[in-house]
């Protein structure tokens, strides 16, 4: 629930009102950079504006943020080159998700891996995938494809989808990282089908959740207290495996009657530091902040 802006993505309008651990990390953040230079997919569904890493980097200063994590958007296809460029601007501070297919080669892994690339994205919720079999089918490659290198498996789906892909998470030599709430929804209550299972998955330390996007779930912005509940099921469930978000530039993703894919949708105007400040709200005890927003991501994107 959120009002949208048309021209840029906006900056923090709340002052943060508690002491950020050193080397606290935004763990999932997009950049768009100069369209002439990184073309878009022309299989996307949406187009977002630009958002450059010199807004990020005002973002974060505002928010007292160290590091960053920039994930590959789904407008890109399999390029990640402008999640590159950003990562580039940020140096050592800075770690990507990756979008791949079965046409990346192991040099392109490798180049990815010295440039900081730590996992790769499925992304299956803006695509609208909700065949099981198809979730399974993806994750089985996708583990295969990132064994040995140990980097993470990132999905963002749905709760249905986590249920249906349970058992392949809880076998998998590497870690599933779940965005956005794992897409819980607000309306629906801590016992809706899926939600169980994510707990589970967490509390056995195989997956990770990112306490990000909750304007995609709640139904009362803009301090979003509906989704209060679930992250402090998350955070309960084992704060070890818990990390935070913007979702920064914020674009609206979603296809609406009359918008063509190929119109610059509009941005949320999402207040970030008051998202920031419902950390304390949902974890008040520091050292689980710390673990939130520092230790586990450092151990996660290996800062």
């Amino acid at each position: 629930m959120t009002d949208k802006v048309h021209a840029r993505a906006a900056q923090p309008a709340t002052t943060i009102n508690f002491d950020v651990p050193a080397h606290a990390c935004d763990c999932h953040t997009h950049i768009h950079g100069d369209v002439e230079k990184f073309p878009f997919f022309a299989g996307r569904v949406y187009t977002p504006g630009p958002a450059s890493p010199e807004e990020m980097a005002a973002l974060h200063r505002a928010l007292h943020i160290e590091r960053v994590v920039i994930v590959t958007p789904s407008v890109y296809g399999m390029d990640n080159s402008s999640s590159l460029f950003g990562m580039k601007a940020r140096g050592a501070t800075a770690r990507g998700v990756a979008v791949i297919d079965d046409k990346t080669t192991e040099a392109q892994l490798d180049a990815m891996q010295a440039a900081g690339f730590r996992g790769i994205r499925i992304n299956l919720a803006t695509d609208g995938v909700n065949d099981p079999n198809v979730g399974r089918a993806r994750l089985t490659a996708a583990v295969e494809r990132m064994k040995a290198r140990r980097w993470h498996v990132q999905l963002y789906t749905t709760l249905p989808m986590i249920s249906a892909i349970r058992d392949l998470v809880l076998a998998a030599p590497v870690p599933a990282v779940f965005d956005h709430f794992g897409g819980a929804e607000a309306s629906l209550g801590l016992e809706q089908p899926g939600f169980s299972d994510l707990i589970e998955l967490v509390k056995s330390g195989k997956a990770y959740v990112k306490i990000s996007g909750a304007y995609r779930s709640s139904k009362l912005g803009p301090d979003y207290q509906d989704m209060a509940p679930y992250a402090r099921a998350l955070i309960a469930a084992n704060a070890d495996r818990i990390v935070w978000g913007t979702d920064w530039p914020h674009p609206d993703s979603v296809p609406v009657p009359g918008r063509k894919s190929t119109d610059v949708a509009p941005f949320y105007n999402i207040d970030d530091g008051l998202l920031l400040n419902q950390l304390p709200v949902w974890a008040p005890d520091a050292d689980v902040r710390k673990k939130i927003l520092a230790d586990n991501p450092a151990r996660l994107y290996g800062f």
